[in-house]
């Protein structure tokens, strides 16, 4: 009978190979006890990655949902913000407007014209806002203002009223200044894209538009009463004090009753607020159920995860008692 033996350095090799194996194998039980999570997820799906993986595709996507989501909550609440500052601007002016067109006193005329080269200023600045350094209402041109200044374009329709001596005369410049295909405040003021900014998407087939630009004809007609106002007094122009009067009176009117277009663009912004508000709220929830769902596929069971534990442990505990027993062989103690 033959007897096949190896080498002690071969055996020491072979005791601390599995030594290593052993211990390995007990970290990664310690590791899914404590976690809940498989650390083989090739073993724990037996190779069959078709559901993990559509989980991890539609988790993407609801991140992704969920960026333009945030997206347009942002632009959506800042535009809407911008805007309630120029209705309170606009409508404050249009009453001090009518308040000193209809007074005899020159001072209240020029108290008045001085407050609206400022509050003109505001409204321009108001429609130059950004957020997040993308400007609102410039449509796809999100790295820039969407207006010049208001001095810049108070200069500009300086330059157009100079000469006239009516109301009548006044109101035709400014309105083919401020209206006309091609007038001065497209060529001039308007500094933004012709392009709308492109709808985001707040899931599947669901989109939301955030086209307002600072060209659209409900803001720009607030402007025109605005400027009229800032013009009226102008020391350049040396307009009558009767002709202050019957334009801080037009002024006056056209602010406080040519407010319908951008209350109207306001109430579309809280619909598309209240669109973002409740895809945000739906997609927290599919992300959610998409996360049970994810961590239930490769829970580990803590009841075999602690059986096979105890087993690598005692096997452990096995390798080192056969290590120390024999360590001590030697032919002297044989002997």
């Amino acid at each position: 009978m033959s007897l096949t033996s190896i080498g002690d350095l071969a055996q020491s090799y072979m005791m601390r190979r599995q030594n290593t194996a052993l211990k390995a194998q007990m970290n990664q039980l310690v590791q899914e006890l404590s976690s809940g999570k498989t650390a083989d997820i090739a073993r724990h799906l037996s190779g069959s990655y078709a559901y993990l993986s559509d989980i991890d595709r539609n988790l993407t996507l609801n991140r992704a949902y969920e960026d333009a989501t945030s997206e347009a909550a942002l632009f959506s609440d800042g535009m809407q913000a911008a805007l309630e500052n120029f209705q309170t601007v606009s409508e404050g002016l249009g009453l001090a407007a009518l308040s000193s067109g209809s007074a005899n006193l020159a001072e209240a005329v020029h108290a008045t014209t001085t407050r609206a080269v400022s509050d003109f200023g505001l409204l321009v600045t108001t429609l130059n806002s950004d957020q997040a350094g993308r400007a609102l209402f410039a449509g796809e041109t999100v790295d820039s203002a969407a207006l010049a200044s208001g001095a810049d374009i108070l200069a500009d329709l300086r330059t157009e009223l100079a000469g006239e001596t009516t109301l009548a005369g006044v109101q035709a410049k400014l309105d083919a200044w401020f209206e006309d295909p091609g007038g001065g405040f497209e060529t001039a003021a308007y500094l933004g894209s012709a392009e709308d900014l492109p709808p985001l998407r707040l899931g599947e087939g669901e989109t939301v538009d955030l086209g307002l630009r600072a060209d659209d004809p409900a803001l720009r007609v607030l402007l025109k009463h605005a400027a009229m106002a800032a013009l009226a007094g102008d020391s350049a122009l040396s307009f009558d004090i009767d002709l202050q009067k019957q334009m801080l009176t037009a002024a006056g009117e056209g602010l406080t009753f040519d407010q319908v277009g951008l209350t109207q663009i306001r109430a579309d912004l809280g619909y598309v607020q209240s669109r973002a508000e409740e895809a945000s709220t739906r997609l927290s929830a599919e992300r959610t159920s998409y996360e049970i769902a994810r961590t239930g596929l490769l829970e580990a069971d803590p009841y075999e995860t602690a059986s096979r534990l105890e087993d690598v442990q005692f096997q452990l505990e096995a390798l080192y008692a056969v290590t120390a027993r024999m360590a001590r062989l030697s032919l002297t103690s044989y002997l």
